[in-house]
């Protein structure tokens, strides 16, 4: 009975975490501003870059802050719900991105949900991450190359700050956003990996 109970609080940290993870800003924001089904333009990603192939900068910022803050929410009402159970939270809001029931399980790549993890986990490697995904867009203009740098990024900085109890959430996550990048990896080896600003 007592295992039960301690099962408890995890469970419903990762299926909150979940819930908020798995809401598709990206599909949601572009059906309402009459842009179409996302799922049917570009890549067919519900991320902020996808929508961004709609020509709605707007919708594609917003997207990216929603995608982010979703996980920030999710971790932060846990915390406070269930002290200590706020990476399970994060792993359940990263899970829901990628894998949301709602779309048969084809969600986003996770790298802003990412950054909204790291942002609520530990703010300085949340800067880090921000620096290293904006610094490699302008520098480079090709999304996919930012968000995998700037996700890898996460562990190595948790690291380095001393938060050792952070590294192995982050890595997984990071591997997990390589891992969903695999097609864009492909296309970078290729050289037909599209830049920012062109269609595709």
């Amino acid at each position: 009975m007592v295992t039960e109970v301690l099962w408890i609080a995890p469970a419903l940290a990762l299926l909150i975490g979940y819930l908020f993870g798995s809401i598709p800003f990206g599909v949601l924001l572009t059906r309402m501003a009459g842009a179409g089904d996302l799922r049917s333009i570009g890549s067919g990603n519900i991320g902020a870059t996808n929508v961004l192939r709609t020509g709605r900068k707007g919708l594609a910022a917003a997207t990216l802050l929603l995608d982010m803050l979703k996980a920030v929410a999710a971790i932060l009402i846990v915390e406070h719900l269930y002290p200590g159970e706020g990476q399970l939270a994060a792993l359940g809001a990263f899970l829901g991105h990628c894998y949301p029931v709602w779309l048969r399980f084809r969600g986003g790549k996770g790298v802003a949900t990412l950054m909204g993890i790291v942002v609520a986990l530990h703010w300085p490697s949340g800067l880090v991450f921000a620096a290293m995904w904006l610094g490699m867009l302008a520098a480079l203009r090709i999304s996919s190359v930012a968000g995998m740098l700037a996700a890898v990024s996460a562990p190595v900085s948790a690291a380095l700050f001393g938060r050792f109890d952070l590294v192995v959430l982050l890595l997984a996550l990071a591997l997990i956003v390589l891992w969903k990048h695999g097609a864009n990896i492909e296309r970078l080896l290729a050289g037909t990996e599209p830049r920012i600003g062109r269609k595709g």
